[in-house]
């Protein structure tokens, strides 16, 4: 039986460098008709976790009117409208079956430019057992969240992030002292691993946090991780994207369209 593990999804920021493309919130921008974040909802769904907290912000209206649609919006119905006594209860009735299991989904006003790490701890009431998951509401892959947290329950430290190896924008030359060019390479692989969201975090994590502090996630408390020893990496070789600008959510629709790595729902 699958551990029933909450999805913390960060969907409280301003998406700033996606401004000026769209007034669409960056995590309700769509790819193959749906919002990115229904993306990576799907992603944790076919693993079997379903119940979802969203730490809200910025354009939080945005996303609470989303889920609140969000039957009316993905399914065909018969709607009665009006004081007809005749008319069954409910007054609203689904023709067309759910797409994917059961999901509960929390939603959580943790201020508009509150910090991450203190918006977890905003959610902490709505974060039952002893660990959960944490990721970004615009990033996808093919994560397998299986081996995932197979692999933190054995090493056992506080918490693992995933890591994947980005590939730089640009293409690259290489040349000899004579600026004759002996290689090029587009788009190559990086050699750092940087952080790809899809993280899971036990219980005590949220003791790290002070509640009086606006603290940040990524420079603060993972160093602290870090500190302790408590901090370790789960590399994925597999596909990786993040909806960062309106070039990335296009360069996503094309992707989805010729492959879709990342449906494994």
């Amino acid at each position: 039986m699958t551990e029933n593990i909450p999805v913390v999804i960060f969907c409280g920021g301003q998406g700033t460098r996606m401004r000026g493309g769209t007034l669409t919130k960056k995590e309700l921008v769509e790819v193959g008709g749906r919002p990115i974040i229904w993306h990576v909802m799907r992603i944790f769904s076919a693993y079997g976790f379903n119940h979802f907290v969203l730490p809200l912000g910025h354009e939080a209206h945005q996303i609470r009117r989303y889920f609140l649609q969000y039957e009316a919006l993905a399914r065909d119905f018969t709607i009665w409208l009006g004081d007809s006594g005749d008319a069954p209860a409910p007054h609203l009735a689904f023709h067309s079956p759910a797409e994917h299991a059961p999901w509960q989904v929390t939603l959580v006003d943790t201020g508009i430019s509150t910090e991450k790490a203190s918006r977890l701890k905003r959610v902490a009431d709505h974060l039952p057992g002893e660990r959960f998951f944490v990721t970004y509401g615009d990033g996808v892959g093919d994560v397998n969240l299986t081996e995932l947290l197979a692999f933190h329950r054995q090493h056992g430290r506080l918490a693992t992030v995933t890591a994947v190896q980005a590939h730089y924008q640009y293409g690259v030359l290489e040349a000899d002292a004579h600026n004759q060019v002996t290689r090029y390479v587009q788009y190559p692989r990086l050699p750092h691993w940087v952080n790809a969201g899809f993280m899971l975090f036990e219980r005590a994590v949220l003791d790290l946090i002070d509640s009086d502090v606006d603290t940040p996630l990524e420079t603060s408390i993972f160093n602290h991780l870090v500190e302790k020893g408590e901090l370790m990496r789960f590399k994925h070789g597999g596909f990786w994207r993040s909806m960062d600008t309106l070039k990335d959510s296009i360069e996503l629709e094309k992707i989805w369209q010729q492959s879709a790595p990342w449906k494994v729902w």
